[in-house]
């Protein structure tokens, strides 16, 4: 099969959700991508990204890990096949020159795979990264292993590839309220979720081709000003879109409201502290 993103991966086979992907965009990129920007940080510090990095982001989405890998001077790359409207916010933040966005050295955007970028010119890219978490969705991994076999010719020997995962459910609030709530769509059978197993990054390394080099956990609490920036944060995530194709967006909002209760504070805020962990891998 044609290899597909990270991103896509997480949004698992199934009816179309109906939801207006333009809004979900927005969401991930004002609301929900920065929840991971700890892990985003620990993994450029291990690896002391900064200048003289060649970066490929797989799944780039909105382009912000590849905004601060940039920042530390890196040269970056990000391609995602599975939103468009994701890709254009990343070319917003990115691209020098367009959308009179600052110069952001040289980085590159594609809607694509890492197939569309064989020939390109320049050095080979020294780290790979797949940021989305995995491990919380059933067949949210598949396609994975052949989307960084892919991108493996494109790196240098011995040149680092990171994969993320989910924690344990009991270190990982919000997959619990996400579990719950995608529930809704048991009936048609698509994405039962389960516990994010202790080798699920291995396995995935070693389907690729890659061989394991190191790990680490990072704490990456989900935070939200009310519980509507929640709501509307998740299913930004992709996650829950079979739960909506299943019953309806309303009844999701409703159940996920529900779900997120124990996690209000008096102020109205919403705090979900979380564990992901993160599979440093080489390219052979």
């Amino acid at each position: 099969m044609t290899p597909t993103l990270v991103r896509q991966h997480l949004r698992h086979a199934g009816p179309r959700s109906r939801v207006d992907r333009r809004v979900r965009a927005r969401d991930w990129a004002e609301i929900q991508e920065r929840m991971l920007v700890p892990l985003h940080e620990a993994v450029y510090e291990r690896l002391e990204v900064g200048g003289g990095t060649r970066l490929l982001g797989l799944g780039c989405g909105s382009g912000l890990a590849l905004l601060t890998a940039a920042s530390r001077g890196a040269a970056v790359t990000g391609v995602d096949d599975s939103s468009p409207e994701r890709v254009r916010l990343a070319r917003e933040r990115l691209l020098p020159g367009e959308h009179g966005a600052p110069s952001r050295g040289d980085a590159r955007i594609v809607g694509g795979t890492p197939a569309d970028l064989a020939g390109a010119e320049g050095p080979a890219y020294d780290l790979v990264t797949a940021f989305e978490p995995v491990g919380a969705v059933a067949g949210d991994s598949e396609g994975l292993a052949e989307t960084l076999a892919s991108a493996a010719p494109l790196a240098a020997r011995g040149a680092a590839v990171v994969l993320v995962g989910w924690g344990p459910p009991e270190r990982c609030a919000t997959s619990g309220v996400l579990r719950s709530v995608g529930g809704l769509a048991e009936p048609l059978r698509d994405g039962g979720w389960r516990p994010a197993r202790r080798d699920d990054l291995e396995e995935i390394a070693q389907r690729a081709g890659l061989g394991p080099d190191g790990s680490g956990r990072v704490a990456c609490p989900f935070g939200y000003a009310d519980v509507e920036s929640a709501v509307r944060g998740l299913l930004s995530t992709g996650l829950l879109d079979a739960a909506v194709a299943a019953a309806d967006e309303v009844q999701v909002d409703k159940e996920l409201t529900e779900a997120l209760h124990p996690h209000r504070r008096r102020d109205g805020t919403v705090w979900m502290p979380n564990v992901f962990r993160y599979l440093i891998a080489r390219t052979r």
